[in-house]
C-alpha cells in the first residue's frame, strides 16, 4: 500500500484498495439494544424491513440477570450476521455504552447499565460475550486471532457523562477527575470489558479529562487500554472527536495535522470522521507523525476484520438470513427482557395484579398510554412490530383511552377533563406518564427531576376522580421525583417501565394483570428534586465536597433521603433470606518483604498491618458463603439477590457500601434455593485511596445481602510467611 492508500483507510468509511483486491468497508454500525439504523454501515429496506428492538439498556440492567444479558447479545449478533449476509450491515458494532451514571440529570442514562461500576462492568462483559463469542473458541490460546461472531465496542472512554447542561457541551467540557474516582468509578467497567469480556474495540470520548482530549491521551489509550489491560482489537474515536480537538477545544492550538498526529501517537487507530484520512498524509510529510504509527493502526484494524472472516468468510454463519431476523423466538425474548426489567415501586393492599374477573373496563390515560416509538428509546433500529400499552392492556380488559396531555411536555390542560371522565367511568385506571427523547437524550441533559409540564396535575386530578384503583406507570430512564404520587392514597400501585422496547406494551400489561410477577430492581437512585439544586452537574467528584456543601453521588457516597434507593423493587410475593454458611475471618498470607501501608481513619485505630497494596500480592484469596432464599408467598416469582461489601468502620472518605455480586433466582410459591457466592478478597474488599492506590484493608468488613436482612462480618488479617 502506498502512503495515500494507507491513510485513506483511517476513517470509518474505508474505501479499500481496488488494485490490491482490498474491499471497501464501513466500520460504523450500532447495536445498543438491537441492530440500530444509526450509522451508515446499516440499512433497512424491503430486504430487511426491521430487526428485533430490545428494551433499552437501563431496562435490561434492572433485571440483574447476567444470563439474559448474554442471551440478548447472542440474538443481536445473530441478526447482525444475518443482515451482513444480506448486504445490509457491517460486522463492527459500536456498542455497548458503559459509562457509569454519576448524575441523575444525564441525558444518556437510557443507554447505560446504571450507577454501580461493578454492575455496569458485568453488563458489559456479558453483552460483549454474547455479541462476540464463537462457540468453542471463547478460551483460544492466542486471543489476537480468536474468531469473532461480530465485533463489539465499549464506549465512551472515559469520564464522559455531561452532554449539554446549561450551555456546557460535551465537545468542550473538561472533566476534572481525581485519580481515585478515575480508577474506582470511571475506568472500572472498561477494565472489566477489556479483561473479562475480551472486547475487540474501545471508543474514546469527546470530552477532555484533566485538560487532555481523551482521544489524544497516551496514558489512557496506549498505557491503559493497550498496555495495562492488553486490548485485543482497535481503538476508535467517537464521531468527529479528532475534528472537535481542532474546531472546539483548541487543544495546544492544534492544526488538523497536529490533531491527527497526536491521536495516532496516543494510540488511536480509527477516526469516525474524515480528519485523519484527509490530513494524515500531510501530517507525515510535515514530520509530525511516522508512517509506522499508521501501519500499527491499520494492523490492529485488519486483524479484527480477519477474525470476523470478512476476507475469507465464516462458514459457521453463512446460512443466517431473513429467517433469523424478527423471528418468534427473538420477539419473545424481547418481551421477556421487558418483563424482567419492569420494577414495582408501590403496591398498597396488594392491589396488583388486577383481577380480570372484577376489572372489566380500564381507563388508560396519559401522554404515554399509546406510546410506540417512545418505548424504543435511542439508537433503535426499525422494530419488527410495536405493542403499545393500549395494545397490551386491551387483551385483558375493555380500554377507554384518553391521552390527558397532547405530548410529554403536557403544556395544554384541555385534555385533562377527558382523562378524568374516563377514570370516573371505569373499574380501574392506568396512568402512563414520564419522559422521552425531547427531555433526556444524547446531547440533552435534564434541568430538573420533576414530571414535565402539567403531568403531575393530570395524575392528581385523575387519581382523585377515579372510581377504582389507580396504577401509575412511569416511562423514563433517569429517576423522577414522584413523592407526591407515593402519598396519594388512591394511587395504589406504581410501576417503572423505563423504555421497554417493541414489546413494551405487552410486558406492562402482563405485569399489571399478573401473567408475570415483576422482579426488577432500580439500577439508579431516584433522588428528590432538591438534590440537583445542591450541586452542579459539572462537579465530577463522587464523594461529598464539604467545602462547597455538595452531597455525594450514587448510593456509594450519598446517604441522604431519596424517593427510591438503588436496588429497590417489590414483588407480588414475599421472600425470606437465611445465611446458611459463611466464614467469619480470612487470613491473607503475605511475603515478609511486602510493605504494610497506612490507611486514613476518622477515628483512632491501630492495626499492625492496616493494608497492603493489591499489586504486591497474588490476590488469589477467596471466600464463599451461601444464602437460602425462600418464596414464602402465594405466587411464583423472581428474587434478585444483591450482595454488598462494607469496609471496616472508620476508614476515611471511602464508599458506604459497594455491590460485589448479584444473582436473579426464580422460585415457585413455597419453594427455596440455596444461592452460593464466591468472592475474591481483593476485588470485593479492596478500595482505592486518595492517592490512587488500590489497597486491601485489614479489619472487620461486613457483607450485606439486599437491604441488610442478612449480614455477617468477615475479619481480614495478614500473616507474613
Amino acid at each position: 500500500m502506498t502512503l495515500s492508500e494507507k491513510v485513506a483507510q483511517l476513517g470509518h468509511d474505508a474505501p479499500g484498495v481496488a488494485r490490491l483486491g482490498l474491499p471497501p468497508y464501513n466500520w460504523w454500525s450500532e447495536a445498543l439494544h438491537g441492530i440500530s439504523n444509526v450509522g451508515p454501515g446499516t440499512q433497512f429496506d424491503n430486504v430487511v424491513p426491521g430487526a428485533t428492538s430490545f428494551p433499552n439498556v437501563i431496562n435490561m440492567a434492572a433485571s440483574f440477570n447476567e444470563a439474559m444479558w448474554k442471551t440478548v447479545g447472542q440474538v443481536v449478533s445473530t441478526e447482525g450476521r444475518a443482515m451482513f449476509n444480506l448486504g445490509r450491515a457491517g460486522l463492527t458494532f459500536w456498542s455497548p455504552t458503559i459509562n457509569v451514571v454519576r448524575d441523575p440529570r444525564w441525558g444518556r442514562i437510557l443507554e447505560t447499565p446504571g450507577e454501580d461500576p461493578f454492575v455496569v462492568g458485568k453488563y458489559a462483559v456479558n453483552y460483549v460475550r454474547g455479541l462476540q463469542d464463537v462457540e468453542g473458541t471463547e478460551n483460544a490460546t492466542d486471543l489476537n486471532s480468536r474468531p469473532l461472531k461480530v465485533s463489539s465496542c465499549c464506549k465512551h472512554f472515559a469520564g464522559y457523562d455531561v452532554d449539554n447542561w446549561k450551555g456546557v457541551h460535551r465537545y468542550t467540557f473538561d472533566a476534572r477527575v481525581t485519580e481515585q474516582d478515575m480508577l474506582e468509578t470511571f475506568l472500572k467497567p472498561f477494565e472489566m470489558c477489556v479483561k473479562e469480556g475480551d472486547v475487540s474495540s474501545v471508543m474514546c470520548s469527546y470530552n477532555r479529562v484533566n485538560g487532555y482530549p481523551t482521544c489524544a491521551d497516551p496514558v489512557l489509550l496506549k498505557d491503559t487500554i493497550r498496555g495495562d489491560w492488553d486490548l485485543h482489537g482497535y481503538i476508535v474515536a467517537d464521531c468527529d472527536s479528532v475534528e472537535v480537538m481542532v474546531k472546539y477545544q483548541h487543544f495546544l492550538n492544534d492544526t488538523n495535522e497536529d490533531a491527527v498526529a497526536q491521536t495516532l501517537k496516543a494510540g488511536l487507530d480509527l477516526d469516525c470522521g474524515v480528519l485523519s484520512p484527509k490530513y494524515a498524509e500531510s501530517s507525515v510529510r510535515q514530520g509530525k507523525v511516522r508512517v509506522k504509527n499508521i501501519d500499527k493502526a491499520l494492523n490492529y484494524l485488519y486483524v479484527v476484520l480477519m477474525r470476523l472472516g470478512f476476507f475469507d468468510g465464516s462458514p459457521k454463519f453463512q446460512s443466517l438470513g431473513s429467517k433469523d431476523i424478527c423471528n418468534d423466538e427473538h420477539i419473545e425474548l424481547a418481551t421477556e427482557a421487558a418483563r424482567q426489567g419492569i420494577v414495582l415501586l408501590k403496591n398498597d393492599n396488594d392491589t396488583l395484579p388486577l383481577d380480570t374477573s372484577t376489572i372489566k373496563t380500564l381507563a388508560v390515560v396519559g401522554p404515554h398510554a399509546n406510546a410506540t416509538s417512545v418505548m424504543l428509546g435511542n439508537y433503535a433500529g426499525v422494530p419488527c412490530r410495536m405493542k403499545s400499552p393500549i395494545d397490551g392492556l386491551s387483551e385483558y380488559a375493555k380500554v377507554n383511552y384518553q391521552m390527558g396531555c397532547d405530548d410529554v411536555a403536557c403544556k395544554k390542560r384541555r385534555f385533562i377533563p377527558g382523562a378524568v371522565d374516563a377514570a370516573k367511568n371505569s373499574d380501574a385506571t392506568v396512568i402512563v406518564v414520564g419522559l422521552d427523547l425531547s427531555i433526556e437524550a444524547e446531547g440533552l441533559d435534564r434541568d430538573h427531576l420533576l414530571l414535565p409540564g402539567s403531568q403531575a396535575e393530570l395524575v392528581g386530578q385523575v387519581a382523585a376522580a377515579s372510581k377504582g384503583p389507580v396504577v401509575l406507570v412511569i416511562m423514563s430512564a433517569g429517576g423522577i421525583d414522584i413523592s407526591f404520587a407515593k402519598n396519594i392514597s388512591n394511587i395504589k400501585a406504581i410501576v417503572w417501565a423505563g423504555y421497554p422496547g417493541e414489546e413494551g406494551g405487552r410486558a406492562i400489561a402482563d405485569v399489571i394483570f399478573g401473567k408475570y410477577n415483576p422482579g426488577g430492581r432500580l439500577p439508579v437512585t431516584w433522588h428528590e428534586a432538591d438534590y440537583v439544586n445542591q450541586l452542579p452537574m459539572t462537579s465530577m467528584p463522587l464523594r461529598p465536597v464539604t467545602s462547597l456543601g455538595y452531597p455525594g453521588r450514587t448510593y456509594k457516597f450519598f446517604d441522604g433521603p431519596v424517593v427510591y434507593p438503588f436496588g429497590y423493587g417489590l414483588s407480588y410475593t414475599s421472600f425470606n433470606h437465611t445465611l446458611v454458611s459463611a466464614i467469619p475471618s480470612l487470613t491473607v498470607n503475605i511475603n515478609k518483604a511486602i510493605l504494610c501501608r497506612d490507611i486514613a481513619y476518622d477515628t483512632a485505630v491501630k492495626l499492625d498491618c492496616a493494608s497492603v497494596l493489591v499489586d504486591d500480592i497474588t490476590c488469589s484469596d477467596e471466600f464463599e458463603f451461601e444464602i437460602k432464599v425462600e418464596n414464602v408467598g402465594k405466587k411464583d416469582g423472581s428474587q434478585v439477590v444483591i450482595v454488598y461489601s462494607k469496609p471496616p468502620s472508620g476508614i476515611s472518605s471511602t464508599h458506604i457500601k459497594q455491590v460485589v455480586g448479584f444473582q436473579r433466582v426464580f422460585l415457585k410459591a413455597g419453594g427455596f434455593q440455596s444461592v452460593k457466592f464466591k468472592l475474591n478478597a481483593c476485588k470485593s474488599l479492596g478500595l482505592i485511596d486518595f492517592g490512587g492506590y488500590n489497597l486491601l484493608p485489614a479489619g472487620e468488613h461486613t457483607i450485606l445481602v439486599g437491604d441488610g436482612a442478612v449480614s455477617f462480618p468477615v475479619k481480614l488479617s495478614f500473616n507474613r510467611v
